[in-house]
């Protein structure tokens, strides 16, 4: 991986006419402050009329997404970092889940303990308000709605690992959760799911879209790895830089890679 993106606009033609679909982020990649911008809406609706399939992998709850894996134009919603899947299938909405019910209710009780150590050890730290929509893993608001310093968000990190957690740490919250989902297995999940397709066998074919530093296994795994503009807010702690960076932020960002993507596909035919 290169040790800084390039910008997006010198992506060569080639490597974007085959692309099959794209994934993406949500939060400060599609969104700002927590809506999705009205560039990325189109840019969304662009790609299903393109017939490209769009899959969004993100660290907010299963609650949180289902009204967007209802009402966007997208072929699903793996929230949780890997853990759920939000489709509509049948024009019913269809929730999945990477671990079976028992060892979610076990977890169950590893997360209430670990979020109640969190909040005890560090100073200032609470839970995030999409809490109540969460069922497999915990979130710790550094930046949506409260603030934590880097010390204290680095002392949040600790403690999840030290309970045997996975963490990582997106534009708004830290996340924890027990299991070996990620956004690279859901990815892995939804696209065998819904298109019978293996993305292994086809990965320098997808578009990955992020903004922060828990997007760096996604942009290390795939060569069309995108960062919007704002993920130069991140640079100091980013260890794996996408190949590419768009030259506008979140949503107008997607929506700049959006609409050179369809055009050297409508080029071409």
């Amino acid at each position: 991986m290169p040790a800084f993106s390039r910008p997006f606009a010198d992506c060569p033609d080639a490597a974007l006419r085959p692309v099959a679909g794209v994934l993406t982020d949500i939060d400060d990649t599609l969104t700002h402050e927590g809506a999705i911008e009205p560039e990325a809406l189109r840019a969304l609706a662009d790609l299903r009329a393109a017939g490209l399939p769009v899959i969004a992998i993100t660290g907010r709850p299963m609650g949180w997404s289902e009204p967007f894996a209802c009402d966007w134009p997208i072929d699903a919603i793996v929230a949780e970092n890997g853990a759920v899947a939000l489709f509509v299938e049948g024009g019913h909405l269809r929730t999945e889940y990477a671990q079976d019910e028992a060892t979610r209710v076990h977890n169950a009780k590893r997360l209430a303990a670990a979020a109640q150590r969190v909040q005890r050890e560090v100073p200032g730290a609470t839970l995030a308000r999409d809490s109540a929509g969460r069922v497999t893993d915990i979130a710790i608001d550094h930046s949506e709605f409260a603030q934590l310093s880097a010390e204290r968000i680095d002392a949040v990190v600790a403690i999840m690992r030290e309970q045997g957690m996975n963490a990582t740490v997106s534009s708004i919250h830290v996340n924890g959760w027990f299991g070996s989902h990620d956004k690279r297995s859901g990815a892995q999940w939804i696209v065998r799911r819904l298109l019978g397709r293996e993305v292994e066998a086809e990965r320098d074919r997808w578009v990955y879209v992020g903004d922060s530093t828990n997007d760096q296994l996604m942009f290390a795994h795939y060569p069309l790895s995108v960062g919007v503009a704002n993920l130069m807010r991140f640079a100091e702690q980013l260890t794996v830089w996408p190949a590419w960076i768009t030259q506008a932020e979140r949503g107008r960002g997607f929506a700049e890679l959006t609409e050179r993507l369809l055009a050297v596909r409508s080029a071409v035919r």
